[in-house]
């Protein structure tokens, strides 16, 4: 994790190229659905074809682009002409470092994902934490585009909970302004 303040970092560089990234228009494509294939996305990130992984970084960014969820569940590859559906076992990207930048007095969370997209909590990006009913194990996401979420690596879910505030036995962390919560304390109820 990395803080940084104004006089440091370049804030305007960071929201130009947050504001920046571009990608195709998936979500107002609408082509036949051509069938599955035998790609899956491993709960750890790594991309694999018919078993086997992707090793090329430029590939897996390129697949990531035209990826889509739609609201039945499903990810798929998405151009104008097709729709191929594909296996993602968790969250399409994993959120793998976190950089905390001071913007005037408010603090901004700037993740980055293993396609390196970078997306900064807040409204547009909101933070949410699953809990294992079995075994109290947390599952924290941060929304990336469209459907599409990042699971926030273990690593930088400690680095989250380092930052929390606690309230009322509820640990939020704040960023631009919102405060998302991560969880209760223990020996804390509902």
């Amino acid at each position: 994790m990395t803080t940084q303040d104004h006089t440091s970092f370049s804030l305007e560089n960071l929201m130009k190229q947050v504001g920046d990234q571009k990608y195709p228009p998936v979500d107002q494509w609408h082509p036949d659905f051509c069938g599955d294939i035998d790609m899956t996305i491993k709960a750890d990130g790594t991309w694999f074809y018919m078993g086997t992984p992707i090793g090329r970084a430029r590939m897996v960014k390129l697949f990531a682009s035209v990826l889509r969820k739609d609201k039945d569940g499903k990810t798929y590859l998405v151009t104008p002409v097709e729709k191929i559906g594909i296996t993602v076992e968790d969250a399409a990207f994993v959120a793998g470092t976190l950089d905390v930048v001071d913007k005037e007095g408010k603090r901004l969370l700037v993740f980055q994902t293993n396609v390196d997209d970078k997306v900064i909590a807040g409204a547009d990006h909101p933070i949410r934490v699953e809990t294992n009913p079995e075994t109290g194990e947390p599952r924290p996401y941060i929304h990336v585009r469209g459907n599409l979420e990042a699971l926030i690596s273990r690593s930088v879910f400690y680095q989250l909970v380092e930052l929390a505030d606690e309230k009322d036995g509820v640990l939020s962390v704040e960023s631009d302004g919102r405060a998302f919560p991560l969880g209760h304390l223990e020996g804390k109820s509902c």
